[in-house]
C-alpha cells in the first residue's frame, strides 16, 4: 500500500464501511514503512512518502485498489487534566507548554492532554496539581515535531525542529538546515 487518503477524503461512506480495517498504535503510525495485518487476515506492506504519519480514520490504498481503513489502537497513555475543584483550564495550558518544551509527542484536546507513559513527567505534572491518570486510549499527537502535519485546510505544516524523529534507514539525503 503506497497511498494514504487522509480521513478517506473523496470516498463514499459505503466504500468506507465495506473496507477492511487495521488497528495500529502510534509507534507504528508514525513510520512511513511498516508491515501489518488487517482484520481480514491479509498481510499488508505499507510504503508511504517519508515522514507521513498515519491517523485514525485515514484510508490506505493498495496497488490493487483495495482499501484499508486505519483505526488508532488503544495504547497506554497518561491522560492529563486539571482539578475541576481548584484549578482552571489555564493549568492545562501551562502543562502543555511545559511538555512542549520537552519535545514529547502530545495530544491536545480542549479538556485534556495525552502523552506516552513517563513517570518523571507524571510526577512533574502532579506537582503542578494536574490530575494524571494512566489509561488505554487511542493516541493522536500533534504533528509538529514529526514533519508534515496536514491541518483541516489541507496545507502541510512542517515542523521547525532541526532534528527529526524518523528512522530513515541510514540514507540521509534530506537537508537539515531549517531556518529559525
Amino acid at each position: 500500500m503506497t497511498k494514504l487518503l487522509a480521513q478517506g477524503a473523496g470516498l463514499s461512506g459505503v466504500l468506507l464501511k465495506r473496507a477492511a480495517t487495521v488497528e495500529l498504535d502510534w509507534d507504528v503510525r508514525q513510520k512511513s514503512r511498516f508491515a501489518a495485518t488487517d482484520n481480514a487476515g491479509r498481510a499488508l506492506a505499507i510504503f508511504l512518502p517519508r515522514g507521513q504519519a498515519v491517523r485514525g480514520g485515514d484510508v490506505l490504498v493498495g496497488e490493487d485498489g483495495s482499501l484499508v481503513r486505519v483505526i488508532a489502537a488503544p495504547q497506554k497513555v497518561l491522560h492529563i487534566t486539571w482539578c475541576k475543584a481548584h484549578g482552571t483550564p489555564f493549568d492545562l495550558m501551562r502543562a502543555a507548554y511545559h511538555l512542549g518544551n520537552r519535545h514529547v509527542p502530545i495530544e491536545l484536546q480542549p479538556d485534556h492532554l495525552k502523552i506516552e507513559p513517563d513517570h518523571v513527567l507524571a510526577a512533574m505534572l502532579r506537582s503542578m496539581h494536574m490530575i494524571v491518570t494512566e489509561s488505554e486510549m487511542p493516541f493522536e499527537p500533534e504533528g509538529g515535531a514529526y514533519g508534515g502535519h496536514v491541518t483541516n485546510d489541507g496545507h502541510s505544516h512542517h515542523g521547525h525542529h532541526g532534528h527529526d524523529h524518523h528512522d530513515h534507514g541510514g540514507d540521509h539525503d534530506h537537508h537539515h538546515h531549517h531556518g529559525h
